[in-house]
């Protein structure tokens, strides 16, 4: 029988399928949809593309979407479950994925940036603790959401004649003509690339941007390191999209702003390598963040 591992973000669900292989991709998860069900029917598309049709013994998930009511979370892998015909459902949040495929040890700290953001530190004694990840309303500071955000606030403050000039306000885009959309959050974050180019071409409202979500993510680093028992160095990885995208010109001024106690380490893996493992090998530290369903 197949492990199945899936990493589900808000701009895409991927699917990796064991031994083989095979990968697919569903829908990303949306703001304000029915989480479950959306959740299924992207599971669903996901697994249908890759081909998988027989029962699996195994499947393991991160998701953006993960439900923060237990009866919720227990409902959805247990939908999952009758889905795939899967012996065992281990689901939980993507910040685990993202931890477990970064750092194979199980010990340091881990931050997500994508179009949200979310931290994660496991301390050796398997205790572990959240920063951020509250959502693009009251928190994933310095995330790609939050940089294509004051983007955009700079587009219209430039163009209402209430802020400075920026080379930002030549984009065609209308941020008000966002608002309908449902995919509102990914639409927004998808404006953090512009704002990176336009700094890098010396627009100084962007690289006020970008140096403020660098201050953001290094304040979240620092929180989560200084949660951790000890004086000696903590391993940090970070990884996403938006670290992937920005390179140094986000990273430099981050680095510049950590603790001592931060060691920025190359993450080892993925998001999808984080699920890979929790479908492949028993859970480790991670085993109080998994809602656990097997079938009878």
């Amino acid at each position: 029988m197949s492990h199945l591992a899936f990493d589900g973000g808000q701009s895409a669900l991927r699917l990796r399928v064991l031994p083989s292989g095979t990968t697919a991709e569903g829908p990303g998860y949306a703001h304000g949809s029915n989480s479950v069900q959306a959740t299924l029917e992207a599971i669903r598309l996901a697994s249908e593309k890759a081909g998988v049709s027989e029962p699996v013994e195994v499947v393991a998930l991160g998701l953006t979407g993960f439900p923060q009511d237990p009866a919720t979370a227990r409902k959805l892998a247990e939908g999952i479950g009758e889905l795939l015909q899967a012996t065992e459902v281990r689901l939980t949040q993507d910040m685990v994925t993202a931890h477990a495929g970064a750092l194979p040890d199980g010990y340091g700290v881990v931050v997500a940036a994508g179009t949200g953001l979310v931290c994660l530190a496991v301390d050796r004694d398997g205790s572990w603790y959240k920063v951020d990840g509250h959502g693009y309303m009251f928190g994933d500071a310095g995330s790609a959401f939050a940089i294509g955000r004051a983007g955009l606030v700079a587009v219209q403050r430039a163009r209402d004649g209430r802020g400075p000039a920026t080379t930002l306000a030549e984009t065609e885009l209308d941020p008000i003509a966002l608002y309908p959309s449902p995919t509102l959050v990914d639409d927004v974050a998808r404006f953090a690339p512009e704002v990176l180019r336009r700094a890098a071409e010396d627009d100084l409202v962007a690289q006020d941007i970008v140096l403020r979500a660098a201050a953001d993510i290094a304040e979240t680093i620092a929180t989560a390191v200084g949660r951790l028992a000890g004086n000696e160095p903590v391993p940090v990885a970070c990884v996403g999209g938006l670290f992937a995208g920005a390179g140094e010109q986000l990273a430099a001024p981050m680095r510049a702003a950590l603790p001592a106690r931060a060691h920025l380490t190359e993450a080892a893996g993925n998001s999808l390598d984080g699920a890979e493992r929790l479908a492949t090998a028993p859970p480790g530290p991670y085993a109080e963040l998994l809602v656990i369903h097997r079938s009878r």
